[in-house]
């Protein structure tokens, strides 16, 4: 039975699920901030003084890392995490970082004795905080057993897609191209009907209620509308992470020799949006990248 967990790193992600597994198991919480550290104390997180403490004992480790090698040095670098886990512990891994080196950092943890639970996550902050992520596994049966309970208390959907490390990644990444596609798309589409004269707000009711409506239009749609207001839309989703997931839709593309054009049309509007200064913006901020300026404004 799972009972203590271990959380790595608590950012705008790790800090709402510290807290949101507080309510059922024992939670030991590490940053390299103390401020956030202190942040979770306050929500029933126990302060670890490192990360080699926090995870010491625990059944499930949970890490949010940006790339694969950061997280082979998390787990096996000079001060790494791997000789201080339990045996038959699970580290989930909730971050996308692709496929690539999944099988050898698999391994190497088996041979401490410890596993790796593929289980890359969508929602934002506000939904990791109330259990209410999208969270895709591939996981060994035995390693799946320990981390469900955990997987459980953070997912309103939990989808098993296969039984061994890397395939979460593989189906986070399919995912990853049609959420960044939608996106784009939506941001086109909202940009031309502004430069057409007609009404945002009915403009974008219209679109939700017809065949052309996509979860992204009705989530980002709105916000989109916000991203020329001076404090801008809230940010739930930075701009810069599609540049590092359609990267990596990209990467897998070229490696299975496949051709996606549109994909990598998407990928070009958000390294524009990246390299004027948008990347720490909400991600429905791209529309600035296809239409600079509302209609009207900046006229003479």
């Amino acid at each position: 039975m799972t009972s203590t967990v271990a959380v790595i790193g608590l950012g705008a992600m790790g800090l709402p699920m510290a807290t949101r597994l507080a309510q059922r198991f024992d939670v030991r919480g590490f940053d390299l901030a103390q401020a956030r550290i202190d942040l979770a104390a306050e929500q029933g997180v126990a302060p670890a003084a490192n990360a080699a403490d926090a995870v010491t004992g625990a059944e499930a480790v949970l890490v949010a890392v940006r790339t694969g090698e950061q997280l082979r040095d998390l787990l096996f670098g000079e001060t790494g995490l791997a000789s201080h886990l339990a045996d038959g512990a699970v580290v989930i891994l909730t971050s996308t970082v692709g496929t690539s080196g999944i099988d050898d950092i698999a391994a190497r943890l088996a041979e401490s004795g410890a596993s790796l639970v593929d289980a890359p996550l969508s929602g934002g902050p506000v939904r990791a905080g109330e259990g209410d992520l999208l969270i895709v596994v591939g996981a060994e049966p035995a390693a799946l057993e320990v981390a469900r309970p955990v997987l459980e208390q953070l997912a309103s959907t939990l989808s098993i897609v296969g039984d061994r490390p890397g395939d979460g990644q593989a189906l986070k990444t399919v995912n990853q191209l049609l959420c960044g596609v939608h996106i784009a798309a939506a941001a086109e589409a909202l940009a031309l009907a502004d430069a057409l004269g007609l009404d945002r707000e009915r403009t974008l009711e219209a679109l939700t209620a017809g065949a052309a409506n996509s979860f992204m239009l009705g989530n980002r749609g709105p916000r989109a509308l916000q991203a020329y207001d001076e404090e801008g839309a809230e940010v739930l989703s930075r701009l810069d992470i599609f540049v590092k997931d359609l990267g990596i839709v990209g990467d897998a593309a070229r490696q299975h020799h496949l051709a996606v054009p549109v994909a990598a049309a998407a990928e070009q509007l958000f390294l524009l949006g990246e390299a004027q200064g948008l990347g720490a913006l909400d991600d429905s901020a791209v529309i600035r990248v296809v239409a600079p300026t509302r209609r009207g404004e900046g006229d003479a």
